[in-house]
């Protein structure tokens, strides 16, 4: 087609992460032909590890590829709270099988490109899923019965659904929010390295956090052991992001941590910073034509490993409510009404619970110790809001 004429296509979706190949292969599986826009060269996933609790492995059960994901991933024996200055445990959560049989499925660590991989191989395996690269959204204005997206090369796509799932600045979102992104003053340094490097008296079964005063460092194997996973958070107030940090930095928020710690910060990429943004919950991720999923719709602090979990809940609600609805303006209705309610919790608890791992304050740190201290690993009563199972990932 001649770049100069407009394709018309039945749904397009914006952004080709893993909640977007999601959407795009949920979709294709009740029947409904999509198209998935990347503005990269290719589809690839930023950062290196995912936490996915019960919720992510039951919707992937639902799409039909928790085995081969599960299959590149490692499940934890426990999670452990340690703190990153005396090196004490302040509590453990057991996942082995009590909590797997809690809540359905088990909690799993994972590479990000794995679990996109795994998508990927499933979206270019069905003839109801076309794939683009290279398409860097320009222009996006509303038109008869949809809207119609023109892209830097030239090229014009009219959908009848537009799907936002281009992530924390999407511009997909500014059809339903003008609202900007919060950032936390909170950046987060990354790295894996060979398993073999990590020191013999660091855990390789269980997923640690260590969390100090400004500062924590969460750890886990991914790729079936073989590479460890590291993320280093350190405070930092200055909003003139555009100065990158001095290179002893990272190091210099560590310096009081126990020698445990210490010995890892140096594995870890010092030169390279990511800012850590969310946003406030929003009461509507649809408008005429419109959807937003994933970060697009509700992007949230990491503390409870939840963003990938929550966009892939969200492709299949979307795909299910498109499928069953009479309408689309009742769909997208309906998905809202599924959705907003679970994910702006997501969202709003991600917030203080981040404060807890990060405060110095004497007597929070002696409540926070002290009532962790006393909850027992197999106590999972608090997680049963966020992991049981529900017909959002089952139906």
């Amino acid at each position: 087609m001649n770049k100069s004429q407009t394709e018309p296509v039945e749904t397009l979706i914006i952004g080709g992460g893993i909640g977007g190949l999601a959407a795009a292969y949920a979709m294709a599986r009740t029947g409904r032909a999509v198209h998935v826009v990347e503005q990269a060269p290719e589809f690839t996933e930023i950062g290196a590890g995912l936490q996915m609790g019960p919720n992510a492995s039951a919707a992937l059960d639902h799409l039909g590829l928790y085995d081969k994901v599960v299959s590149r991933a490692v499940l934890p024996r426990a999670g452990v709270m340690r703190d990153a200055i005396t090196g004490g445990t302040i509590t453990t959560l057991d996942l082995g099988p009590a909590f797997q049989s809690r809540f359905g499925y088990p909690y799993f660590v994972v590479h990000r490109n794995d679990v996109l991989e795994v998508l990927l191989d499933a979206c270019r395996q069905s003839p109801l899923v076309t794939l683009l690269t290279d398409m860097q959204v320009v222009g996006l204005d509303r038109a008869d019965h949809g809207h119609e997206v023109t892209f830097k090369n030239g090229r014009r796509i009219h959908a009848q659904l537009v799907i936002g799932a281009d992530g924390l600045w999407s511009l997909v979102r500014g059809l339903v929010s003008d609202d900007k992104p919060v950032f936390s003053e909170y950046v987060a340094f990354r790295g894996t390295v060979p398993t073999s490097a990590v020191s013999d008296d660091m855990s390789l079964d269980d997923v640690v956090l260590w969390v100090g005063p400004g500062v924590h460092l969460m750890q886990y194997p991914v790729r079936g052991g073989q590479v460890y996973n590291q993320v280093a958070v350190i405070r930092r107030p200055d909003p003139s992001l555009d100065t990158p940090m001095s290179p002893s930095a990272l190091n210099d928020a560590f310096a009081a941590a126990c020698p445990a710690v210490r010995r890892c910060i140096p594995l870890i990429d010092s030169t390279k910073e990511w800012p850590l943004y969310d946003r406030d919950p929003i009461a509507r991720w649809t408008t005429d034509g419109v959807a937003l999923i994933g970060d697009a719709a509700h992007p949230m602090l990491q503390y409870l490993g939840q963003g990938a979990c929550q966009a892939l809940e969200d492709a299949i609600s979307l795909a299910r409510h498109l499928a069953t609805e009479t309408t689309l303006s009742n769909a997208l209705t309906a998905y809202e009404s599924d959705r907003i309610p679970r994910a702006s919790r997501c969202q709003r608890s991600a917030r203080p619970w981040g404060e807890l791992w990060h405060s110095a304050d004497p007597l929070t740190l002696a409540l926070r110790d002290r009532v962790l201290g006393q909850r027992r690993p197999d106590d999972f009563s608090e997680l049963d809001w966020l992991y049981a199972p529900s017909e959002r990932t089952t139906a």
